[in-house]
């Protein structure tokens, strides 16, 4: 299927690992140039250079804390005029309401909540003035699943879920479509981590971890390529009338759940 993506350019976030380097290959592989920001400047430059040697493409690097003063001007400034946004950058901590105090919860929140708006009330006025633009918010399916031991999670996800539905409930009047993928485990550094703490305080090895995927859909995470080719397909005119919406993938977890 031709998603004539081609020569697109993609703002990527949170590009430098796990998701967000899945969706950079993702983008190249359809011909885009593809714009990659996150903390490590190292990781980035690696990818970027694998980049323009497999699929012969432009990556640009900008290695970035988004949480800084002045962080939002220079993106805007290194990929202002970007086709699509890809708001991945953050991961929130787990833990209950008495782990995760008032100056945790506020870190947690302050790159991948705020940092998804911040980005998004930046670059949005730039494609309405081209009356163009995509942006994809790769979210998280505990905002569908209410989780009291991931509270600053499943509450920052929600709100991200309702700020994509709010924003691309009327964006299509503004030529731009804004919608939100909520992965469920996926196969990265981080679902690995969060397994070997889980299996240590249920079965007392962290190094069990594998037997805990056994619980999930066809015994095992997603793979990256799996959550990244739904966000290629999304920022395409093959997807050109979904805006406003959730799209959730995580093998039926949020479907079983509320069938049970």
């Amino acid at each position: 299927m031709d998603l004539a993506l081609t020569n697109k350019k993609i703002l990527i976030t949170g590009a430098s690992q796990g998701i967000g380097e899945g969706l950079a290959h993702a983008f190249a592989q359809e011909g885009c140039a593809v714009y990659l920001t996150a903390r490590s400047e190292e990781k980035l430059q690696g990818i970027a250079a694998a980049l323009r040697s497999q699929y012969d493409v432009a990556a640009h690097v900008l290695a970035a804390d988004m949480t800084a003063p002045g962080a939002i001007e220079c993106l805007c400034d290194f990929a202002g005029d970007a086709d699509v946004l890809v708001n991945n950058a953050g991961a929130i901590e787990g833990g209950d309401l008495w782990e995760i105090d008032d100056a945790r919860w506020r870190g947690s929140w302050e790159l991948k909540v705020f940092g998804y708006i911040n980005l998004t009330r930046a670059l949005y006025g730039r494609m309405k003035t081209r009356k163009s633009g995509v942006i994809l918010n790769n979210i998280g399916n505990g905002g569908e699943n209410f989780d009291f031991n991931y509270i600053a999670g499943t509450t920052g996800n929600a709100a991200l879920m309702a700020f994509t539905r709010a924003m691309g409930g009327k964006s299509l009047e503004d030529g731009i479509r804004v919608v939100g993928v909520n992965p469920g485990p996926v196969d990265t550094d981080r679902i690995r981590r969060v397994l070997k703490k889980r299996a240590g305080s249920r079965l007392g090895d962290e190094n069990r971890y594998e037997e805990l995927l056994k619980g999930y859909p066809l015994g095992r995470a997603a793979h990256v390529r799996e959550i990244a080719d739904m966000f290629v397909f999304l920022a395409s005119e093959r997807s050109g009338y979904t805006s406003g919406n959730i799209i959730t993938i995580d093998g039926g977890i949020t479907s079983n759940r509320a069938i049970g």
